[in-house]
Order: structure tokens, then C-alpha cells, then sequence
């Protein structure tokens, strides 16, 4: 990142311990206590001033300043002033020691913390804490935890990591192999291959077996880590390697997750802001606004209220939605995320596979006598249309006609209602019907569903646009060209126009048309509007992905820009939203569609038109890897979301029944 110093806090000019001493004392001294001033005065001061005012108050007054703020303040203000009045390593030791104490263990905490750590802030934070708790950290954190997550943390506890810029050239390559020996190679993972060699070597190593890792196993190895491995010990890997990759990314990460959705992990908000802001601040502010298209600053303002938002503002030190400008240290990272999506492969993994032993006779007769009689077996519907493949239902449909002489189609739209009805006549329906009946229902009425186009024409094949055409054509009597052209208009309509013609290209990289792609959509950064909004189409449209991946790769060399911070700051409305999803897309798929089930979700209502397209549609394909990054990303299950946050107020549970069997397990 940035050279020099990145933090936010620096030492206060013309500094006067015993005066802060003294402004303190008769912040707190009476009945209430000026916790302006008291905000103002120790967020605006390097630790290192605090710990001199610290002793001049105890010199001055005989008591201990920590004390007596702890009298006087309370709550989220309380904990974040203390957090900053205490030396970093015994601030950081204090957190551990929470982590561990009492019935259950944070170890979130200790994940972030020791992933994190350098080599002498492990050692500091180590005798921080036998000097404050007289134990041992590693006593502490072995008594607390258990497994491979446990002598991963042992194995950071030592301290030593090789120093930075310490690189075995000639062991970078077999280290990947290794690792992807010790993985992807093997039936079940070797995990002391992954402890030793993450624990120990260097960071400046790692990335470079971490490249070539990526050639040997054609994927990242974060991936391969989510594949092979589980529960904390995946976790604690995965920041390893985040950390590895970039600290600031992580931590901004960390701070994104402590603050979204319905309420704030305070205890993580105070801990990164007081850690990070005489060391990175800067880097994370810039690492925040490139990966969330926001800033820390407007976000931290959002969700916190009070004295305590203002100190978490200083510590922040600035609003770069305010400045408006692109931060050309993040370039790197940008560069570095769209080289990781080049040269990474997913592999598509759904959560629904063909029924063993099935028999579509049987599978007709039992849904036909669901429907009989008085009432509906909801739960046997659900049991069969949720457990086969949409290759199986099609044999069921025709095997109900060949032997009951009935539509099924029509049988189940009669017998059940809302969004069971909808979901369960989705997965009835072959991939284009399905497509082609959300077209229809995105343009048809008063207002059109422009999310729905977009993400339809963006995420499917050539063949599947081509398939869905033909489904619309047949089953409307007007050609889905004619269709969008009637309901939409301008540059968005000739943007759905172009990739409704399913002819995306499809050929190998050549690089030197991602150099002449690249430059195009730089010259379109000093366009009109009009016309930059032409120039992308050419591109974003017409190319395959893994030449957009080369071509934005290309662009962040030519421009400092990430092409993603280009298009929602020159771009606006349905275009801004069509080529924002095109550039997600193409980065990783996955992690587009687990945003628009997020999106779909969270709020006080529900989407359920966009929750079931996506559900039905993914289920068969990739709907295992969205649900990876759905975790990775929002830092909770996609089944336990479907299951809490978005049937509160349903009451029969069989729509949820339905989509918690599609989402295919807990994460």
C-alpha cells in the first residue's frame, strides 16, 4: 500500500501531559462529566501521549485516569475511550482475554487477532498479557480450544513467522505443490502440510506459492481451503491467507461485517478502529470504499449514534465519499483481485442431483394422489419436486401425462397457492420456460423489473439465452427482442438488446485485443457520457469472460482505476446497474448471485420473485458455491438466513421447507 505512515492519529503538536492531566481531571470533577471534551482530547492524541498523560494524572491527582473514566462514562463510549487509554499490546491482550474467559470462546477474536499479528506484536501482546493476568497466552488459548484450529494458533502464538522479504526461490514451487498435494490431490486434506508451511513462512513467500499454487490447481487457494477444510480451523485459515494477501482488505472486511444488517458487533468495531488507526488506517479506509463502494466514514456515521460515534469519526480521520477521488494505492489490490479471478477456475457445484433408484411412474402416481381428496400433502410434493433433477421432473411431468391423462402443471397450480405455488411450479418448468416466464413477468404490467432483466441477460450461456429466446417465442407469440424493446428504452434497452442475442464470444484470450479493449474503455473515461456509455458496450457486452478478466486487468495498469469505482461514479440509472452486474459476473458469479439473494432477503420484506428465481435457477448449476460465498461475504448461512431472517411471518413453513431443501445444508 501507501508508503510512510498510513494511521489516522499521530502525536499532537505543542503536547502538554500535564495540562491534558489537568483538562481531564476537570472534564470528570462535579456532578456529570463534559465527555466532549474528554473525546476530543483522547482521540486526538497518539497513544504514546496517553500513556503520558496517564502518569502525569496519577503523579498530579494520586488516582489512576482508567479508573476514574470507568466512574464516569458508561456504555459503547465507555469501552472504546478505555480501549484507546491502554498501551496497544495490553489493549490487544485484554481482548484475548475476554475471548477465552467464561462459558463460550469468541474466536472470532482470537482469529482476527493472531492472523493479523506480526511477529513482534505477538511477542508484545504475549508478555502484555502474562504481566496483566499472570498466565501464559498460549496456556490460556490451549485450555480454551481443541484440534487443528488449536495448534494453528499455537503455531502463530511462537512469533516466528520468517520476515518479510525472506523468499526460497527455489522452494516457492514446491510449496504449491505441496499444498495442493496435501489437498485437492488427496481424498482428505493433510492439514499439518497447511499449518507448517502458513505458520511459518514468510509473507512476501507465501504470495508467490500462492501464484503458483493457482497454476498447478487452477484455482485460488482460498477455494481450496473452503473445499477442504471446516469450521473455525477454516476460518482461522482463511484469514491467514487474507492477511497474507493484504491486512488492510481484511480488516476492512472485518469492519464491513461488525456494522451491516440489523445491528453492530461493537466489541469488534472498537477493537479494529483502536488498533488500526495509528497503524493503517488509511490503507483500510481505501481497501473499504474500493470493495464496498462506500466509505468507512459514511458507514461508521450510519450505524452508530453519539459521543461514540464521533470518537469512531476521528479515529476514522476523513470521509472519502466527501473527496470523490480514486485512491491510487488501491490499485494494487484491484490489479491483484482481477489477476486472482483470471487465473481462478470454478468448478460449478449445485445442491440438487438426480434421485438414486427413481422411477418418474411412481413419482406421478405418488404426486397425483398428494392432490387427491380433501385437502393436500403439501409435504409429499415438496419431498419429491425438491429431491429430483430438473431432467427427472420433466420425466415425471410426462410419465403423469402418459398414465393419469393430466397436466401436472395445471394439477399443482390448482392445489397449492403464493410462493409454494410459485416456487414449486418453477422447478417444474425446463431451465428456458422458467427464464422465459421471469422475462415475462419482469416486463409485463405497470413497472418493469429491470434487476430481473439484468440479471437473467448477464448471468446465463449463449445457448441458455438462445433456449430462452426460442421458450418465449413459442409460448408468447412475440420475440423477446420486440418485447424488451417495447418496455425499455435508451442505452439500457440497447444494452439488453445486445446480450439478448446470445452471441457473446467465446474464443481463447488474445492479448493483444485485451490491450486494445483495455485502452478503449481508458479513452471512454474522457468521453461524454453517451459516448462512454457506447465504448463499454462494445466491450462488456460482445467478449467473453476471461477476456473481460485480462481487459480489466489491463485497465487498472493503464488507468490506476478499478473499473468497478468507474462505473458507479460516471455512470448512472439501468446502464450504471447492467455494467455494474457484467463486471460482477464476470470477477465471480458466485458471489453476484450471493448479493442478490442478500439484497433479496434482508430489509423488513422480502423479494420472493427474486429469491425464487435465483433458488430455482442456481440449484441444479452452482447454487453450493453461492452459498460458499454468501458465508464468506455476510458472515452467516444462507440456510440460516432463509430459515431466520426471512420467514418471520411465515406461517404454513412449507415455501421455507422448500428452499431450505434447495439450499442443501447448513454451512
Amino acid at each position: 500500500m501507501g508508503g510512510g505512515f498510513r494511521g489516522t492519529i499521530t502525536d499532537h503538536p505543542d503536547f502538554d501531559a500535564n495540562g491534558d492531566a489537568e483538562a481531564l481531571y476537570n472534564a470528570m470533577k462535579g456532578f456529570g462529566s463534559d465527555k466532549e471534551a474528554i473525546l476530543d482530547l483522547i482521540a486526538s492524541r497518539s497513544n504514546a501521549q496517553r500513556q503520558d498523560i496517564r502518569a502525569a494524572y496519577k503523579s498530579t491527582y494520586g488516582k489512576d485516569l482508567i479508573d476514574d473514566l470507568k466512574y464516569e462514562l458508561t456504555g459503547k463510549f465507555e469501552r472504546l475511550i478505555i480501549a484507546l487509554m491502554r498501551p496497544p499490546a495490553y489493549h490487544l491482550a485484554k481482548e484475548m482475554k475476554d475471548a477465552v474467559k467464561g462459558a463460550g470462546t469468541d474466536e472470532k477474536c482470537l482469529i482476527e487477532i493472531m492472523s493479523s499479528s506480526t511477529n513482534e506484536q505477538t511477542h508484545a501482546l504475549r508478555e502484555a498479557y502474562q504481566d496483566a493476568y499472570g498466565m501464559d497466552l498460549e496456556e490460556a488459548v490451549v485450555g480454551d480450544t481443541s484440534g487443528h484450529f488449536k495448534k494453528m494458533l499455537v503455531v502463530l502464538l511462537q512469533g516466528t513467522r520468517e520476515e518479510e522479504g525472506v523468499v526460497h526461490q527455489d522452494l516457492v514451487e514446491e510449496d504449491a505443490q505441496h499444498l495442493f498435494a496435501a489437498g485437492e490431490e488427496k481424498y482428505g486434506t493433510d492439514e499439518a502440510v497447511f499449518i507448517m508451511l502458513l505458520g511459518n513462512r514468510s509473507v512476501t513467500h507465501l504470495r508467490l506459492v500462492f501464484d503458483e499454487y493457482q497454476k498447478i490447481a487452477e484455482k485460488s487457494i482460498e477455494d481450496s481451503l473452503k473445499s477442504e477444510l471446516s469450521g473455525d480451523f477454516e476460518r482461522l485459515m482463511l484469514a491467514v491467507v487474507q492477511c497474507i494477501r493484504s491486512v488492510p482488505m481484511y480488516f476492512a472486511k472485518r469492519l464491513y461485517k461488525s456494522m451491516k444488517g440489523m445491528g453492530t458487533a461493537d466489541n469488534t468495531l472498537i477493537r479494529i478502529m483502536v488498533s488500526r488507526a495509528e497503524q493503517d488506517m488509511l490503507d483500510i479506509r481505501e481497501c473499504f470504499r474500493l470493495r464496498y463502494e462506500k466509505s468507512l466514514y459514511s458507514m461508521i456515521q450510519d450505524d452508530t449514534s453519539g459521543e461514540y460515534k464521533r470518537t469512531l469519526l476521528k479515529l476514522c480521520g476523513g470521509d472519502d465519499d466527501v473527496a470523490g477521488e480514486f485512491f491510487p494505492e488501491a490499485a494494487q489490490i484491484a490489479y491483484k483481485m482481477w489477476e486472482i479471478s483470471s487465473m481462478t477456475r470454478i468448478t460449478p457445484r449445485g445442491t440438487v442431483f438426480p434421485a438414486a433408484d427413481f422411477d418418474p411412474g411412481s413419482d406421478a402416481q405418488d404426486l397425483r394422489k398428494a392432490m387427491k381428496g380433501f385437502g393436500t400433502d403439501e409435504d409429499a410434493i415438496i419431498d419429491i419436486v425438491a429431491r429430483r433433477s430438473n431432467e427427472q421432473r420433466q420425466e415425471i411431468r410426462q410419465a403423469f401425462k402418459s398414465i393419469l391423462g393430466r397436466d401436472l402443471m395445471k394439477d399443482l397450480k390448482s392445489e397449492l397457492s403464493k410462493n409454494l405455488c410459485r416456487l414449486i411450479m418453477g422447478l417444474m418448468m425446463t431451465p428456458p420456460e422458467f427464464d422465459a416466464k421471469m422475462m415475462k413477468k419482469a416486463i409485463e404490467g405497470a413497472g418493469t423489473d429491470e434487476h430481473a432483466l439484468i440479471e437473467i441477460l448477464v448471468t446465463r450461456s449463449n445457448e441458455e439465452i438462445q433456449a430462452m429466446c426460442a421458450e418465449y417465442q413459442q409460448a408468447y407469440k412475440k420475440s423477446l427482442e420486440d418485447a424488451i424493446r417495447s418496455d425499455t428504452s435508451g442505452q439500457f434497452c440497447r444494452i439488453l438488446v445486445s446480450l439478448v442475442q446470445g452471441a457473446r464470444e467465446d474464443g481463447p484470450v488474445e492479448l493483444d485485443r485485451v490491450e486494445e479493449d483495455a485502452q478503449t474503455l481508458a479513452d471512454a473515461c474522457n468521453d461524454d457520457s453517451d459516448e462512454r456509455e457506447m465504448k463499454f458496450m462494445a466491450v462488456l457486452c460482445t467478449r467473453s469472460f476471461r477476456h473481460l478478466r485480462k481487459v480489466f486487468q489491463e485497465f487498472v495498469l493503464k488507468t490506476n482505476k478499478d473499473i468497478e469505482q468507474v462505473i458507479k461514479k460516471e455512470m448512472s440509472g439501468d446502464v450504471k446497474q447492467a455494467y455494474y452486474a457484467i463486471v460482477r459476473s464476470v470477477k465471480n458469479q458466485p458471489s453476484y448471485f450471493a448479493d442478490r439473494l442478500y439484497k433479496a432477503m434482508k430489509g423488513l420484506g422480502t423479494d420472493d420473485r427474486a429469491l425464487i428465481r435465483i433458488m430455482v435457477s442456481r440449484c441444479g448449476i452452482d447454487l453450493f458455491n453461492i452459498r460458499k460465498e454468501f458465508k464468506e461475504t455476510h458472515d452467516a448461512s444462507l440456510h440460516e438466513f432463509i430459515q431466520v431472517e426471512a420467514f418471520v411471518g411465515d406461517t404454513s413453513g412449507d415455501y421455507r421447507k422448500t428452499l431450505l431443501l434447495l439450499c442443501g445444508g447448513e454451512d
